[in-house]
């Protein structure tokens, strides 16, 4: 099953939704379910302290699971939980751009964390595409967009890509390394295996 996970902060484009998979489920992150009523989608369950969603957001959606505000998780973490919770093998992360800076590095690293290891994760943030790389991953892009690849929580070995301007043959890249900054795709697929380690392969 297929989950979105609708957060707050920046809507991006309706028309961008139609290159994602489409859900069986939908999950909204407290404000999240404003941001899902303005892409015309009803959230199934909204999920948090519910400081920040307006009533109607709140109205909106099919269920309702109330946290209280001083938690030791974010409303998104606790919504991408609750898919999980639902049987979720797979998920796409929709908004979350925009807005404060520790929110918007808090929820990479949400979709970067181990406890999501065992389904595949991606994510439409305002107008950039992010896939999470655990040993092999197809991305998309149009020929000559911009495509950036970064180790997350340490180094990612074995790199090889293909269906990229600047190809990697096997090697490593280091959590804050530049170097796989600004790379292109060649074709409107291109795919990023690895032995070890996470890559975020971000196309803004």
């Amino acid at each position: 099953m297929h989950a979105w996970v609708v957060a707050g902060g920046e809507a991006p484009d309706p028309a961008q939704l139609g290159e994602l998979t489409r859900p069986q489920i939908i999950v909204a992150a407290d404000s999240g379910a404003d941001v899902a009523r303005s892409l015309g989608l009803i959230p199934d369950v909204i999920v948090g302290d519910f400081d920040s969603v307006t009533p109607a957001g709140a109205a909106a959606a099919g269920e309702q699971r109330r946290f209280p505000t001083d938690k030791d998780a974010t409303d998104l973490a606790l919504a991408l939980a609750e898919a999980l919770r639902t049987g979720a093998g797979s998920l796409t992360m929709v908004g979350g751009a925009g807005g404060r800076l520790d929110h918007l590095l808090g929820n990479v690293a949400v979709l970067a964390a181990e406890g999501l290891a065992g389904v595949s994760v991606d994510a439409l943030m305002g107008p950039a595409r992010l896939w999470v790389v655990r040993r092999s991953r197809t991305i998309g892009g149009a020929v000559g967009q911009i495509v950036t690849l970064l180790a997350h929580g340490g180094s990612a070995t074995g790199v090889r890509t293909t269906g990229l301007r600047w190809a990697l043959a096997g090697e490593t890249l280091d959590a804050g390394s530049s170097r796989g900054v600004s790379n292109e795709f060649t074709s409107p697929e291109a795919t990023v295996t690895l032995e070890s380690g996470v890559i975020l392969a971000i196309r803004p």
